[in-house]
């Protein structure tokens, strides 16, 4: 965005669980991410819906540390990193937003939870929305169907909506559907949807393919405003 990269809820490694030493017990992925570390440019925002393993693994994050890079994360998650290896740290609660250089991020309440384990339960979980001079982009982390985006809509249009569509069956009470996703970009005035945590871990028991799937049938007509429907496509605005 106007020059400023941002990775969001990074996962780069073929599994993703407990770590013990250099072993990684847990999912593993479906399909090798896109990109490895190595292969990144510059990061200059790492920024972290909540800390669930799918996205906030820690082994990525320990191989993204730069003093050049600022991390923005939940409220109660920053314990769980190696916090002055990074340039800053920063946690927001619902309604609270930090500045880095241009880039203004303000996080917004979402339907899910925080904890990474089963007690841990005070961690926070948020959405985002990212702002520049030029763009404005959603990224909705995990959550259930909810109002909450409504409140984002503005006279200013959201160019982007990040928005998670697999996960639902038989989770729909924390994740949402497809359809409640597409409905939630709408409500916040977005133009561009593009559909995430699908086709990566197998978390639930919807067929691998019928999230994106059911993303282009709530389209209808208007199947150009999908950004991408599998891992590795770009598209630039």
């Amino acid at each position: 965005m106007d020059g400023i990269t941002i990775l969001t809820d990074p996962v780069l490694g073929d599994r993703v669980g407990v770590t013990f030493g250099p072993m990684t017990i847990g999912l593993k992925r479906l399909v090798a991410p896109a990109l490895r570390v190595k292969q990144l440019p510059k990061i200059d925002i790492v920024l972290l819906s909540h800390a669930h393993m799918d996205h906030f693994d820690l082994a990525t994050l320990r191989a993204l540390e730069r003093r050049s890079t600022t991390v923005v994360t939940a409220a109660n998650t920053s314990d769980l990193l190696r916090t002055r290896r990074y340039a800053g740290v920063r946690e927001l609660g619902w309604g609270q937003h930090t500045r880095i250089g241009d880039v203004r991020v303000r996080a917004f309440e979402v339907n899910h939870w925080g904890a990474r384990m089963h007690r841990d339960t005070y961690r926070g979980y948020n959405g985002y929305v990212v702002s520049t001079g030029r763009y404005r982009i959603l990224f909705g982390g995990d959550t259930a169907a909810t109002d909450t985006f409504r409140a984002l809509r503005s006279s200013r249009r959201i160019d982007l909506a990040i928005m998670p569509v697999g996960a639902y069956n038989p989770w729909v009470r924390v994740h949402c559907t497809p359809e409640q996703a597409w409905k939630m970009a709408n409500d916040a005035h977005a133009e561009m949807f593009l559909p995430v945590h699908h086709q990566t871990f197998p978390l639930s028991r919807e067929p691998r393919y019928e999230p994106i799937e059911r993303v282009y049938g709530a389209a209808g007509n208007e199947p150009e405003r999908v950004a991408l429907e599998r891992i590795g496509q770009e598209i630039k605005l």
